[in-house]
């Protein structure tokens, strides 16, 4: 098994015939996952890669049963995208864009909650259920099938800690990108019930950052709800007060935020914190055998 995505995952592509989404079309097509369309106003009736182009999310799920969007599209027509396909009522949305105004994203987070549908991002790599599907950005090549979990904050850790868990022969469930803005559409909190449901997913690792208290709060869940064994990385140790690491919602302000507060609160939930990302690896092979 693995969570949100799979082989049977239908997937269009929201600016699919733009530089981006192109080029990543392709890889997904290569990688295996099932892309059954794309979407651009005004360019219904072309194809890419082999793959019908729709003027409208709406016309693309009637057409082809969509279950999944993902969103390659500059940052000012990323609010008009998600709210495209909330409003078709596509149960996954994926917006890799980076840059999204967060006012944009206050009024997105609020459609999409009201209408019950999920949404991973902006600013992530996406997801991958490896040897099944892939959607987004993450290089298909350094994932292996497996029973480890993986959210992340950070896309460029996220490959990082992946890399490491494959050479070492431990493979991976599905490994969620989230984002790391001040608003995200999913919370580690999100998806961890998601992978302790999950009979294929052995243990959990969770990619935090500085900035906000979403670590503080997802080491309460998981002392509570989680019997899974997690381990967890934080990025931006050496920070200094006020740095945002390239992520807008990695700000520390005082002691609100800061590394230590949020390794004192997985420690505390009995989840532990690794210094290193091959230290990472190993805490989950030596647990797993």
């Amino acid at each position: 098994m693995s969570i949100l995505i799979d082989e049977s995952t239908k997937v269009i592509v929201q600016g699919i015939t733009g530089r981006d989404g192109s080029f990543h079309t392709g890889q997904m097509v290569d990688y295996g996952t099932q892309i059954v369309g794309g979407v651009t106003p005004g360019k219904g009736g072309q194809e890419v890669h082999g793959k019908p182009v729709f003027n409208s999310v709406k016309e693309a799920v009637a057409e082809t049963g969509a279950n999944a969007s993902v969103i390659y599209v500059p940052a000012k027509f990323a609010k008009g995208a998600v709210l495209e396909a909330t409003e078709a009522g596509v149960p996954l949305i994926i917006c890799i864009t980076e840059g999204v105004p967060v006012l944009d994203m206050v009024d997105v987070y609020r459609e999409v909650q009201s209408a019950g549908l999920r949404l991973i991002g902006p600013n992530c790599p996406g997801l991958i259920s490896p040897g099944k599907s892939k959607i987004g950005i993450m290089p298909g090549n350094i994932h292996k099938p497996g029973r480890v979990g993986v959210i992340s904050r950070s896309g460029t850790l996220t490959y990082e800690i992946v890399y490491a868990l494959t050479s070492m022969g431990i493979g991976q469930s599905t490994c969620v990108g989230i984002g790391g803005d001040p608003i995200v559409g999913t919370s580690p909190r999100d998806l961890l019930p998601l992978f302790e449901a999950d009979d294929d997913t052995d243990a959990i690792i969770v990619v935090g950052e500085i900035g906000g208290d979403e670590e503080e709060r997802t080491a309460e869940l998981i002392s509570k709800q989680i019997n899974k064994p997690v381990f967890a990385y934080i990025v931006g140790r050496s920070a200094p007060e006020g740095r945002t690491m390239g992520h807008a919602g990695a700000i520390v302000s005082g002691s609100a935020g800061t590394a230590q507060s949020k390794i004192e609160a997985f420690n505390a939930a009995g989840v532990p914190v690794a210094d290193t990302i091959d230290q990472i690896a190993e805490m989950v092979k030596e647990k797993l055998g």
